[in-house]
């Protein structure tokens, strides 16, 4: 039996790894290792602070997520989109300081687990 292929449709889902799951296999030194607390129950946990859009949507800036929206982590552990941090970071109020806890902003150096 031969058959052809008329059309096809291809679904896929990708998300950024912020860190926050409790996978062992996805843990990386220094960043982001903590487990999901009580906190994220309402489901706010996997949320841009600044814009309120999810990690694995784009900010309001960019059209298309993926690479050219990628996220940035500071050395407090909050995650934010890469182009709202610098619009906020580029206001006066902003004092150079975490949007949400007003720590000094400092970028984390995300190291990558070897494999």
């Amino acid at each position: 039996m031969k058959v052809t292929v008329k059309r096809w449709h291809a679904i896929a889902q990708w998300q950024w790894d912020t860190g926050t799951r409790s996978d062992p296999n996805t843990e990386q030194e220094g960043v982001g290792n903590q487990t999901q607390n009580d906190d994220d129950e309402d489901g706010d946990g996997d949320v841009c602070g600044i814009c309120r859009v999810a990690y694995e949507g784009c900010c309001p800036t960019c059209k298309v997520p993926g690479d050219d929206c990628p996220l940035i982590w500071g050395e407090c552990s909050h995650v934010f989109h890469m182009h709202c941090l610098l619009k906020w970071i580029g206001t006066a109020a902003s004092k150079q300081q975490c949007p949400m806890d007003r720590r000094t902003w400092v970028t984390a150096e995300r190291k990558v687990a070897a494999s």
